[in-house]
Order: structure tokens, then C-alpha cells, then sequence
């Protein structure tokens, strides 16, 4: 049975349009929202390349269309954005709220397996089943084009779930991801509490772990991450020189941009956004 959508808000945007959207979710069992931006050749009917955008810890699906500027640039090169929200809201968990970086807007884009978190908390499900059909059905984009990208938590997600589902995403690129949430604080937090302890699932939701498992490049057209230097959770939280080495270990191309002086927030994204937006057309448009 088809997904029905309800726009929340639409906004004349660039030529295009700006809207929100919320559905009922059968992968999560609650309502889920997310945000569209068309260019205009999307509103008249033209199925475009699509890019889905993860946001990290505390975001939601208003954070990027809000902060990163994109929309003008993805005008210009024909692509729609799209950016789900972080995870599900309404679950009803005592403890969902007790912290910042576990729970509510902090779901790291992974299936639970421990309760209470596993009855809602599915977002890779989600994300790669569920969500692919609806933006099919009810949205002028082409399936077969689509690239996938992140900041932080979200960046990790667009990392491993790229590695983990292959095909289904043709372009991917990240801005400040964690690299190895098993070797930092946050993803030691998120993966006990929502895997437990057994470190063989944790490996399966870590990008340079899947990395080194990779017995090609599964992306020879290039990964492109960029990092900020003064960002105060790159040296504790994020670690990409850990994955930077596991791709050079299987020959895949990354491009790892170092930025001095630009910190962790929309300020550092909204600078680099259009070089990721042009990254992800120029696979797109080969697709």
C-alpha cells in the first residue's frame, strides 16, 4: 500500500520550491518527517538526481535546509535535497531525553537491537527500504541517481550506509564524520546502548572498519570529506586519518580536505557545501 504524505510548509525557493513533508512510518511505527528542495525543472514534472543529506546530533529535518545554503547552487546544477530527520520523535522512552549525544535526534542511523530502543529506532531500515519508496512514489527524482552525504553523526551514516548497501547510492561525500565510532566516546555510547556489547555488530556500523573489508574501491569515483582544523571534537570524536588510511589500504580514491581554522558548525558546512553539491552532479549526471 502506498505511503500518503502531508506537506507540512512549502516555500517558493531559487526558482523552486522549499517543503516539508511528515508520513506515518511502518519501519519505525511512528510519524517521520522530512525536507524537500525541488529546482524547477522537479516542479514541472522532470525526474532530477537527488541528494539525501544526514544531519548529525541534536539536528532535525529543518537543520540543513535552515543553516547550509544550499538550495541556490542545487538550482543551478538541476538537483533536489533531501534530508530526513534525525530519528524517531514519539517514542515515549523514559531515558530518551536524559542525553544530548544518545537518543532522541542522536539515532547514528542504525538499526537497534537492544530494548527499548529496537521497536522504533530503525533508522537504517528506514532510510534504505522504506524512505527509498516513498521519495519514488510521491517525489519527481530518479532512484537511480541518487548521492548520499552528512556532517557529524550524519556523516558517519552516509558513510557506512553507503558501504553497507551498495548500488543504492551512486555518489557520497561527508563533512566532518565520525570516521571510527568504535574507537570514540560517542560511538562507544550510541553502540552499547543501542547493540550492546558485543563488539563484532559494532564493526558493522564503523565506515573504516566496512573500509578495510572492501575487496575493491566501491567508490572509484571518489570520496570527498572535509574537515575542519579547529573543530573541538576532531581529534577525540572524529578520526579521519583512521579512515583516510583504510581507504588508501583498498585503493579508494578520497579526496580529505583540511581546513584551518574552521570549527565543527554550519558556518564551516555552508562555506564548503557547493563543492559537495558539484561533486555529487558530476557523478550524477555520468549515472
Amino acid at each position: 500500500m502506498a505511503t500518503s504524505l502531508e506537506i507540512v510548509s512549502e516555500h517558493a525557493c531559487f526558482g523552486g520550491v522549499q517543503r516539508f513533508y511528515k508520513h506515518e512510518s511502518s519501519a519505525i511505527g511512528l510519524p517521520m518527517r522530512f525536507s524537500v528542495f525541488l529546482p524547477a525543472h522537479a516542479v514541472a514534472g522532470e525526474r532530477v538526481p537527488a541528494l539525501i543529506y544526514l544531519a548529525g546530533l541534536t539536528c532535525n529535518e529543518e537543520t540543513f535546509m535552515t543553516k547550509a545554503g544550499a538550495q541556490r547552487r542545487a538550482a543551478e546544477l538541476g538537483l533536489a535535497l533531501i534530508a530526513p530527520d534525525t530519528g524517531p520523535r514519539g517514542a515515549g522512552i523514559a531515558s530518551e531525553s536524559d542525553a544530548w549525544d544518545f537518543g532522541l535526534a542522536a539515532s547514528f542511523y542504525l538499526d537497534a537491537s537492544r530494548e527499548p530502543w529496537s521497536k522504533h529506532y530503525r533508522m537504517e531500515t528506514y532510510l534504505t527500504r522504506e524512505f527509498m519508496s516513498v521519495i519514488g512514489q510521491h517525489l519527481p527524482v530518479d532512484t537511480n541517481r541518487l548521492g548520499l552525504f552528512g556532517h557529524s553523526m550524519g556523516g558517519h551514516g552516509a558513510l557506512t550506509l553507503a558501504l553497507r548497501h551498495s548500488g543504492v547510492f551512486k555518489s557520497l561525500s561527508a563533512l566532518a564524520p565520525i570516521c571510527a565510532p568504535t574507537q570514540c566516546p560517542w560511538g562507544q555510547k550510541a553502540f552499547s546502548g543501542y547493540l550492546g556489547l558485543e563488539m563484532n555488530m559494532w564493526r558493522r556500523h564503523d565506515a573504516t572498519e566496512l573500509m578495510k573489508s572492501q575487496g575493491n574501491a566501491p567508490y572509484p569515483d571518489g570520496i570527498l570529506i572535509d574537515q575542519g582544523l579547529a573543530d573541538k571534537f576532531l581529534d577525540e570524536q572524529l578520526l579521519p586519518h583512521l579512515f583516510e588510511a583504510a581507504c588508501q589500504s583498498v585503493g579508494q580514491p578520497l579526496t580529505l580536505r583540511r581546513h584551518a581554522g574552521y570549527d565543527h558548525g554550519y558556518y564551516f558546512i555552508s562555506t564548503f557545501i557547493n563543492d559537495h553539491l558539484d561533486h555529487h552532479a558530476q557523478i550524477l549526471k555520468r549515472a
